[in-house]
């Protein structure tokens, strides 16, 4: 969407932001099948398929290590945002690429089986009992499918099919593949011939996911405490003069999903935090055209009664503000999505 609320096509950013992704998938492939063919003793160079499938698992696998990396990077920092914007096309590729691994796989090790190739692969190493042998092959197929799901619900008709709540359920399942790609890579790691590299690479990568969204966890929880001080249902939003002009601070009620609290000019306004689209954070966005801009895919709000432009009909919920002292107070409780609520005016010396 963009900042009049009409539909975005391949804008110029769009563009860059996937011929990087594109370049930067390249020049990874072309490392890794250099390193690997530079790196094999004289005489014992892997096939052709066999580097293709160790190049395809490894991008696979750092694609979704780096796209799990966001969403925490892009709440610790601003300037990590427009990373998110085309989260959704990093996503496909990564299914596309994990796909192509995965075909491949099953053509080399088990394309020439008697039976069939698939149940080749399922049934080739019946070890579920034993930890050494357990057969990793099929922790990576079932990471497979959910990438599956996740890609072919991409699209937004599926999130209005779905709806927002079960569509971000659904899709919350990539740390649950995550977690499958990570045993699959050690664990293979560790029966094949590749060395304590790729597991050590695998759980380094595991704890740098963990790790930002542990961080990222306990700024929002640190932050939702100090603005919690409540008074009467009223919960301190901090210093008018310390909101960005045309920009948000975002509340963590005890209780309740958050709160953006919006300063534009003088004006102090309180919506709910979460898009209608795909519960992306509003209070992550900004104020253009006298309408508050999802940051994820441009869905717009006016401040006052959180209605989208006409012909939309997007709402979100509204929230009382008042200004003591020269602080904000949001009050916690909610009005009825587009319910219009007069701006708090900062006094021209809290400003």
């Amino acid at each position: 969407m963009a900042a009049r609320f009409t539909l975005v096509g391949w804008n110029r950013f769009k563009r860059a932001y996937d011929g990087v992704l594109l370049a930067g998938l390249a020049v990874f492939f072309a490392a890794h099948l250099g390193a690997g063919w530079l790196s094999a003793p004289a005489g014992q160079h892997p096939s052709e398929i066999q580097m293709l499938i160790r190049a395809s698992g490894a991008a696979a696998f750092s694609l979704l290590t780096v796209i799990l990396c966001l969403g925490p990077l892009a709440r610790l920092s601003r300037r990590a945002l427009p990373l998110v914007y085309n989260r959704r096309h990093m996503g496909v590729v990564c299914f596309l690429v994990a796909l192509m691994h995965g075909g491949l796989v099953v053509l080399w090790y088990h394309g020439f089986s008697e039976m069939n190739a698939f149940v080749s692969l399922l049934v080739s190493n019946p070890r579920y009992a034993s930890f050494g042998g357990f057969p990793f092959e099929s922790l990576g197929l079932a990471a497979l499918l959910i990438l599956f799901v996740m890609a072919a619900t991409s699209h937004d008709f599926w999130n209005s099919v779905l709806g927002p709540r079960l569509w971000k359920w659904l899709h919350m399942s990539v740390y649950a593949a995550y977690g499958l790609l990570v045993a699959h890579v050690m664990l293979g790691a560790a029966q094949g011939e590749a060395g304590l590299a790729p597991a050590a690479l695998a759980g380094g990568s595991a704890l740098l996911v963990s790790g930002l969204h542990i961080a990222a966890g306990r700024r929002e929880t640190a932050r939702g405490a100090a603005e919690a001080a409540e008074a009467e249902g009223w919960l301190d939003a901090g210093l008018a003069g310390d909101i960005p002009d045309g920009r948000a601070v975002i509340l963590a009620p005890p209780e309740g999903e958050r709160i953006a609290v919006f300063r534009e000019g003088a004006r102090v306004f309180a919506l709910a935090n979460a898009c209608r689209h795909q519960g992306g954070p509003l209070g992550e966005g900004r104020i253009l055209d006298g309408c508050i801009v999802c940051p994820w895919h441009g869905y717009q709000y006016r401040p006052e009664d959180g209605c989208s432009p006409a012909p939309f009909t997007e709402r979100v919920p509204t929230y009382r503000t008042r200004i003591i002292g020269g602080r904000v107070f949001v009050h916690r409780l909610a009005q009825p999505p587009g319910t219009a609520l007069p701006p708090s005016v900062i006094s021209q010396g809290a400003a």
